[in-house]
Formats: structure tokens, C-alpha cells, sequence
């Protein structure tokens, strides 16, 4: 099985590499900002071919990376703070990939909305309608992301802003202290990873941003021996992708991206 995976990973090596001269398309030669957590972190040991280094070989896009290990959406507002005070405005999209760890620390979902009745003029009367607010605050995953999603609203208006989906995750243990079971199992919170998939789902529509999403369409399923081949150890980290797994991630990425528009 070894001997396989490292004949695919030089392969996939080849390939990428042959690619980046005759790279062309709509999201050749753009910058992009990945903002996320271990998943996209260029110090995580996991791969040393990330998906967004497969995106420039394969796509040509060139990226700024702003992510680290552990971080939850709480996180990803201080990430995309940190990108703007770098870059400013001279980036053409940004890219979020997070989640993961909100469920893993059994962060409450909360709500997207508070609502209450309010008076409003409609057709020249005054009316009584619900009138809903969102809801900005850190302590729920609905809020952290209304939080990310507004300052990237208002900060770049003009800008192409991609949501991504956590995947399935498996089992891990890092160290005595950090054992994450597979997610068969229920959070603190009684929720499973899907639930808050869902949440990311609804976020895209609510932010009117397209989504890309990893957790259906990727095809990577950890909790299945026969995909240890995309994940970095089968006994102590079937959570992390490695190289390969990171090239299937990339490949499903570029196909929903070639029917996006790269900017406005």
C-alpha cells in the first residue's frame, strides 16, 4: 500500500508540475486569500502539497494564505482582519474553509436571526411586520460567521467570497489529552459535524456566497480503511488529508471554480 500511495503522490507531482507553464482560464494568474484552520495551514505536517498549492499548479492561481492549525470561526474574523492590514485590496477573491473545530469544541449553533414586531411604512401605511436582525456575537457558529461574513462584506465589496464546507472527519489522537472520536459521535452539544455543515449551507445563501461543498462532494470518507490512503496515519490521524488526499480536494475545488467568475 505504501509502495502505491508513493508512486500516485509522484505522479500527481509530475502532473501538477507539467501543468503551471500552459495554465490558462478565467482564475489564471488571480490572487486569492484562503483563510482557515489545519486544513489549509502551510505548517501542518499532514501534506506537504496543499490544496491551494495544487490550485496553483493546476489553475494557476496565486495564494495568500491566512490560516492556523486549530482555529474556529472566532478565529477566521482575527485571519481576515490580519489579511486585509497585509493585502488591502489588492487580492481578487477570498476563500474560507472552516468549521471543523467549532463542532470538535462543541460550540452552540445559536441562530442567524433575532426577530421582533416592528412598525414599517408599506404602500404609504404603517404596517406591523417581523422585522429580523442578525446576530453578531462569538458565542455561537451562526454568529462568528455573521461576524466573518459582514467585516468581508463591507471591507470587499467588489470581491469574489467562496464558503467551503468542512469534510467527514475520523478518528485522530493526537496525544493523551487530544483523542477526537470519528463523527459518529455526538458533540458536547448532542450535534453531529453535518449539523453544522448544514449551518455553512444556510450562511452561503443568507451571504449571498457561492458554496463549495467539500463535505458532499469531495468523496473522501474516513471512516472507510480503504481511504487511509488519503489521510496523513490510519492509526493516530484519519482527520487530516495527506498530499493525495489534498489533490482530490484541489481537483473538486477547480471544477466547481470553472464555473465561478473569478472577479466582478
Amino acid at each position: 500500500m505504501k509502495v502505491r500511495l508513493s508512486i500516485i503522490l509522484l505522479l500527481i507531482s509530475i502532473v501538477a508540475h507539467a501543468v503551471t507553464p500552459s495554465v490558462v482560464g478565467q482564475w489564471a494568474g488571480k490572487k486569492v486569500a484562503y483563510l482557515g484552520d489545519s486544513m489549509t495551514d502551510p505548517k501542518h505536517r499532514a501534506a506537504k502539497m496543499h490544496y491551494w498549492n495544487y490550485l496553483d499548479s493546476l489553475m494557476g492561481i496565486e495564494p495568500r494564505v491566512y490560516a492556523r492549525s486549530g482555529y474556529q470561526w472566532n478565529g477566521i474574523l482575527q485571519k481576515a482582519k490580519e489579511m486585509q492590514a497585509q493585502v488591502g485590496d489588492s487580492i481578487d477573491a477570498i476563500f474560507i474553509w472552516a468549521g471543523t473545530n467549532d463542532y470538535n469544541h462543541s460550540v452552540p449553533v445559536g441562530q442567524f436571526y433575532t426577530e421582533k414586531m416592528d412598525s414599517v411604512i408599506v404602500d404609504g401605511k404603517t404596517a406591523l411586520r417581523k422585522h429580523r436582525q442578525f446576530v453578531m456575537t462569538d458565542s455561537t457558529f451562526a454568529g462568528r460567521i455573521n461576524m466573518v461574513m459582514s467585516f468581508l462584506k463591507h471591507n470587499f465589496p467588489d470581491k469574489q467570497i467562496i464558503l467551503m464546507t468542512p469534510i467527514h472527519r475520523g478518528y485522530a489522537a493526537f496525544n493523551d489529552h487530544n483523542i477526537q472520536p470519528d463523527e459518529n459521535y455526538a458533540n458536547g452539544q448532542g450535534l453531529y459535524i453535518e449539523d453544522y455543515v448544514d449551518v455553512l449551507r444556510r450562511a452561503a445563501t443568507l451571504w449571498a456566497v457561492p458554496l463549495i461543498d467539500l463535505f458532499s462532494d469531495s468523496g473522501l470518507f474516513p471512516m472507510e480503511p480503504r481511504h487511509d490512503i488519503y489521510f496523513y496515519n490510519s492509526d493516530t490521524d484519519r482527520l487530516h488529508p495527506n498530499d493525495l488526499g489534498h489533490y482530490r480536494l484541489a481537483r473538486t475545488i477547480q471544477a466547481r471554480l470553472n464555473a465561478l467568475p473569478a472577479d466582478f
